[in-house]
């Protein structure tokens, strides 16, 4: 079946439109220019800021002009993961969506969903004209994923005239989410020596894949397994068996992904040979048995290549080793104030050997305190200094505090128990958005976040549940047409 055929029909076929446009951040002039040629073959009022973020106004139906004015806000940008072996050009290929029973999915690509869906559903509205609504702003922000950017250089007037703000990024249909962790990302680069490669050494790449992987906010406690530790502990436990020669290491992507693959090229003495594959095998062994309800596919692979030129000098490959195997990863606390809310982690999510003999690894930490987001940052930068590397921070983004006397709150939690006869699950979630960064500059905007169900989000895994769509998209309509005056 054709993705353009699926109800509502508007919404799918602007989605799968989106899905032919490249829209990496900080890559996004391709969707800007589409929504630039829909805003004028709709006659709508158009707006974009230095950060080329855009807001969309279109005026309230007849009769409705006394309504609050809603922004409705999604990004621009996707992350863009695939799988190593894959030949995807995210910048100029279309993603080829297709579906799948109840799903939207993708061939080994994230699908972007995240946060194309949100695009999608503002752009339905801007275009219908039998959707009553009072006055309403759709803003689209750039460079949501790399760190939030857009929304930090918005410009505040674009928010002048709202009174009420609908995030449309949140990954679960009922879920209503009033407030996220605040993040920063930590950086350790290491600067190493080379040496020539010595003789009589068994040279080989061991690789690590098949790894779920996911979002590094929301599928941080699942307990999934992180390539980068997961390679490093092969090393490091071969090390112990035999003098390893490392010639280069690299995993990992992006700072919000938690990453699926890894590989390094290491050299051993000949007369060792027998230990890389004894010491593959056992721990093959080990993490099927430990990842076996979170990450059952969990692939440790080795395949002999030619003698590199070069190595890492002893002593910097050893402190490389020892920092990314006792650099930490995953959930550092649970919140005592909401019963299964992760409090505050860390994601170590790239090592990447680049020009200038340099190491870089990125690591991405989470909190829904400032105080611990910033203690988990100075632990990371313990590690770092610890092995003499030089330490480098993003500029950051606040939490978003909840606010439970929320009007739209009760207002769409009153609609979809009416609508789905359950009530909405209010949530405060681990993963960051942008609403924290809008409330700094306006304060009193009364915002919510919502969306339909996106699984694996960040992933070559993503998919997007298709009902869900279709029971969102009635709940949005209705939501706007009970906006208070």
């Amino acid at each position: 079946m054709d993705i353009t055929k699926l109800e509502p029909t508007q919404l799918w076929t602007i989605f799968n439109r989106i899905t032919k446009i490249p829209r990496p951040s900080r890559k996004e002039e391709k969707i800007i220019e589409y929504i630039e040629q829909f805003a004028a073959e709709h006659n709508l009022q158009i707006e974009k800021d230095t950060a080329n973020n855009i807001l969309v106004s279109k005026p309230a139906s007849p009769g409705m002009e006394n309504k609050k004015t809603v922004i409705l806000q999604s990004h621009l940008d996707m992350v863009c993961e695939k799988h190593n072996h894959l030949n995807f050009n995210f910048m100029t290929d279309p993603i080829p969506a297709y579906i799948d029973g109840n799903y939207i999915k993708t061939h080994g690509t994230t699908l972007g969903a995240d946060d194309g869906i949100g695009i999608a559903a503002s752009l339905a509205i801007l275009q219908s004209d039998n959707i009553p609504h009072g006055p309403i702003q759709c803003l689209f922000t750039t460079d949501e994923e790399t760190g939030l950017n857009g929304a930090r250089e918005l410009d505040p007037k674009f928010l002048a005239k709202a009174d009420i703000l609908i995030n449309l990024d949140s990954e679960e249909l009922g879920e209503f989410c009033i407030g996220c962790a605040g993040g920063k990302n930590t950086r350790g680069i290491f600067k190493y020596k080379t040496i020539e490669t010595p003789g009589n050494h068994y040279w080989f790449e061991v690789k690590i894949d098949k790894l779920i992987g996911g979002h590094s906010g929301s599928d941080i406690h699942l307990g999934r397994g992180n390539a980068n530790k997961i390679i490093t502990r092969y090393l490091w436990t071969l090390n112990k068996e035999t003098p390893i020669q490392l010639a280069t290491i690299n995993g990992g992507n992006l700072h919000n992904a938690i990453p699926r693959e890894a590989n390094a090229i290491i050299g051993i003495p000949i007369k060792d040979r027998e230990k890389a594959i004894i010491t593959l095998n056992t721990l093959q062994a080990v993490l099927s048995e430990e990842y076996e309800q979170t990450d059952k596919n969990v692939r440790l692979a080795i395949e002999t290549v030619s003698q590199p030129q070069t190595c890492l000098d002893q002593e910097d490959a050893r402190k490389i080793l020892n920092t990314i195997y006792a650099l930490p990863h995953g959930v550092i606390s649970m919140s005592h104030k909401i019963e299964g809310m992760v409090e505050t982690s860390t994601n170590l999510a790239s090592v990447k050997m680049t020009e200038n003999n340099t190491i870089t690894i990125t690591t991405s930490q989470r909190s829904s305190s400032e105080t611990l987001k910033t203690d988990i940052c100075n632990q990371i930068q313990a590690c770092f200094t610890l092995a003499g590397a030089s330490v480098e921070f993003s500029d950051g983004y606040p939490g978003w505090k909840p606010n439970t006397d929320s009007e739209i709150l009760k207002i769409a939690g009153n609609i979809y128990e009416k609508m789905f006869g359950k009530p909405i699950n209010v949530t405060v979630i681990h993963a960051g958005l942008e609403c924290g960064l809008f409330l700094e500059k306006k304060n009193s905007l009364d915002v919510i976040s919502c969306g339909p169900t996106i699984n694996d989000a960040h992933s070559p895994e993503e998919k997007i549940d298709i009902t869900t769509v279709g029971q969102w998209w009635k709940f949005l309509i209705e939501l706007l047409k009970t906006i208070p005056s």
